[in-house]
């Protein structure tokens, strides 16, 4: 059997699978890590503040969203997971919409060490 040599969107259409199933490497959001805290900052034009979810669990923030237009009946789905290394304070993470722009912004405990096991590498 001989792979695909088209791009995965043209050879998935013949198969009746979603192509965004495959997709990756979405720019949506910016993560980075400043003043002890990390600030998350996604893309989500077109939601309304009620319509997004965000949730943290054990290390885990998931982002979801749902939008429903009923003048063009279509559907328009989020959802995004972001694991930490670092222990985050629960209770001071906070969350704000503008212009189309999450930021959740997640405070590091004081003292937090990054989790894992230092790797060495061989030169």
């Amino acid at each position: 059997m001989a792979l695909p040599t088209s791009p995965a969107s043209s050879w998935l259409q013949r198969t009746g699978f979603p192509s965004q199933l495959f997709e990756s490497g979405r720019d949506d959001y910016e993560l980075y890590e400043e003043d002890g805290e990390f600030v998350l900052s996604v893309e989500m034009p077109g939601f309304d503040p009620a319509e997004i979810d965000v949730t943290w669990d054990d290390g885990i923030l998931n982002v979801a969203a749902e939008h429903e237009d009923q003048n063009r009946a279509e559907r328009r789905t989020y959802h995004r997971r972001f694991r930490f290394p670092k222990s985050v304070g629960d209770e001071e993470i906070t969350a704000s919409y503008n212009n189309g722009i999450l930021e959740v912004r997640l405070p590091v405990s004081a003292g937090a060490a990054t989790r894992g096991t230092p790797i060495e590498i061989d030169a």
